[in-house]
């Protein structure tokens, strides 16, 4: 079933958003205080726990069910030369991914973590979106729709990431468009742009905004007109995790960027959210600070598809090993703090 069969039903459902389960957090909290250790001597490790068992509903969260789901996507903004590669990379890295030669194939095997790749139309991109909009209302409802479908109630976890070249030029036009701000505030060098490339980047950003700037403001309509499918997955992709009470792991500057539209209306989306890290592209850390996002690396990465993602997620299974993995005092015969 389409759980967004129309722009209205996906406004919907971003408006109406669970919360977490407070008294999962709050059991998870009272069994952190009682753990061989002083109180919140494991720092952020803690809270993650605490985060995962509210979104989660028990006291003692688990990663057994995690998945990690990478969206892969065309731009027809590509012809602009606004990236360093040409768009049939694209699907000669989804082919990777299927061999399993990548970076993100790698480090997801490291932490024991399921893979999958959703190709989204790579031999039809999107239209232009300097000179039009990305997607017409069905192709993006499509696109909403099948980021959905990778969301099942008994996830523990949801990682999310994106494979599209010309995609960052994207992720700056709809950071622009829903934070505002100029066209270079949010465009870099993606894949490896010299300072040319980028400046000429960003006067595309900029005559997309321009283009478009009649029409509404809205989180759909930023997303059809100047995002791509990956995008659009990306975000129907979040919208129901949190519906299914599935917390999500995302990637750098263009994985959020693709929720960069819902947030700027609800900011409350992201509270189901945690933020891998904070990559090189320059627009990342702006980005994460208006999503009031912490992130738990920063590693200079700028890879995309995932990876900083997947390295965070071995923090969160450290985090969890330490929670459900730690005896208490009384289980330890250890007398506890006064």
């Amino acid at each position: 079933m389409n759980p967004f069969p129309n722009a209205a039903a996906f406004h919907q459902a971003l408006t109406a958003l669970p919360a977490m389960d407070a008294a999962a957090a709050n059991a998870a909290r009272a069994r952190q205080q009682q753990l061989t250790k002083p109180p919140g001597s494991l720092g952020r490790l803690e809270d993650l726990a605490v985060f995962l068992a509210g979104w989660q509903g028990r006291a003692q969260p688990s990663m057994d069910r995690a998945r990690a789901v990478i969206f892969a996507g065309n731009h027809g903004v590509a012809a602009r030369g606004v990236s360093a590669f040409p768009s049939e990379v694209t699907a000669q890295m989804v082919a990777n991914f299927a061999r399993g030669g990548a970076a993100i194939n790698a480090l997801t095997s490291a932490i024991g973590m399921r893979l999958d790749v959703v190709a989204l139309d790579l031999d039809r991109p999107t239209h232009d979106f300097s000179t039009g909009p990305a997607m017409t209302e069905a192709e993006c409802l499509d696109a909403l729709a099948q980021g959905a479908a990778v969301v099942t109630p008994d996830l523990d976890l949801l990682l999310l990431g994106e494979m599209g070249i010309a995609n960052s030029t994207a992720a700056a036009a709809l950071c622009l468009r829903s934070f505002g701000g100029a066209a270079t505030d949010w465009t870099g060098p993606g894949t490896g742009l010299d300072a040319k490339g980028v400046d000429r980047k960003a006067a595309v950003v900029a005559e997309a905004i321009a283009l478009h700037a009649d029409a509404p403001v809205t989180p759909f309509q930023t997303l059809r007109r100047v995002g791509g499918r990956e995008l659009a997955a990306i975000a129907g992709a979040v919208v129901a995790a949190r519906h299914a009470g599935v917390p999500v792991l995302l990637d750098g500057f263009i994985c959020c960027a693709a929720i960069a539209p819902l947030a700027a209306v609800v900011p409350e989306i992201v509270g189901h959210c945690i933020a891998g890290h904070c990559s090189a592209e320059p627009g990342h850390a702006r980005l994460l600070d208006l999503l009031d996002l912490d992130p738990l690396l920063r590693l200079n990465l700028r890879l995309g598809e995932g990876s900083g993602a997947a390295v965070a997620a071995a923090v969160l299974r450290s985090a969890l090993a330490a929670h459900n993995g730690m005896a208490t005092f009384a289980e330890a015969g250890v007398a506890g703090a006064a």
